[in-house]
């Protein structure tokens, strides 16, 4: 695997740094009992660790050429299994047993957000996830209201898990480096299934409001809720998407459902 040269069109970007992969691990605390998911193990740089916790872990990977060299150096170990393929189609409640599963990866930028929202779909399997991305995202993903990082993608991601935004990983930590600095972000599932509906209602509110971002609530959401029912529920018409909480979107989702009773 050592000659294996990285491929853009998978947004290869391998971790080296073996200080980082230390505080990766070290960040994750895998235990024995536990039972992991890799997405894009790459060269086994985090696999190598993973299984040192004597945890059970299965793998995920989409270049069919570093999967021999993955198969030649964990395939011995009991605690190792291979998943040729893509983790965009793969059922992961399918790899669920009595232990949830905790996921770990390094996404590369183009899926990184379809692939949040397909774990998503299984949180009741996932304890939880651990991924290193682009720090614009984790940004974005753990941003607070009243911010520009404040949008769609930190609202519907915190309505389905609390986000911790870890630490900062430099370029220099890989090969080749990428043009942008990357971190490490924590998400844990929310008990309790979301419902499908009020879900669907949320995500049409924040789509609504953050589709024109310095626009009024008023003229944003004009076609879902009127001015009185936004000042029904303490929130002013005058106000701008990045301001609300996630409890106030929600609220505002709710009052769509009271609309079509």
């Amino acid at each position: 695997m050592k000659n294996h040269q990285p491929r853009k069109r998978f947004g290869q970007n391998f971790l080296h740094d073996p200080g980082i992969i230390d505080r990766i691990i070290s960040s994750i605390a895998p235990t024995p009992d536990q039972h992991l998911v890799e997405i894009g193990p790459g060269q086994g740089a985090l696999t190598e660790g993973l299984l040192a916790s004597g945890a059970r872990l299965d793998v995920v990977e989409l270049d069919r050429d570093l999967v021999p060299g993955l198969s030649a150096r964990f395939g011995d170990n009991p605690l190792f299994r291979l998943h040729e393929g893509d983790a965009l189609k793969l059922d992961f409640g399918a790899l669920a047993d009595a232990n949830k599963l905790r996921v770990v990866g390094n996404l590369p930028y183009n899926i990184s957000t379809p692939l949040i929202f397909h774990l998503l779909s299984f949180a009741d399997a996932i304890e939880d996830m651990h991924f290193m991305l682009q720090r614009e995202v984790v940004q974005r993903l753990a941003a607070k209201p009243g911010g520009k990082a404040w949008g769609k993608l930190g609202v519907m991601a915190q309505y389905h898990c609390s986000v911790d935004a870890l630490f900062d990983v430099p370029p220099g930590a890989f090969n080749p480096p990428p043009k942008v600095v990357s971190a490490i972000v924590r998400l844990r599932p929310r008990a309790g299934a979301p419902e499908p509906d009020r879900e669907r209602r949320l995500r049409q509110v924040v789509s609504a409001a953050f589709s024109q971002r310095r626009k009024t609530l008023r003229n944003t959401l004009r076609d879902l809720v009127d001015v009185q029912q936004l000042e029904g529920l303490g929130i002013s018409p005058t106000a701008r998407a990045e301001t609300l909480t996630l409890e106030q979107f929600l609220a505002i989702a709710d009052t769509l459902a009271s609309n079509h009773e």
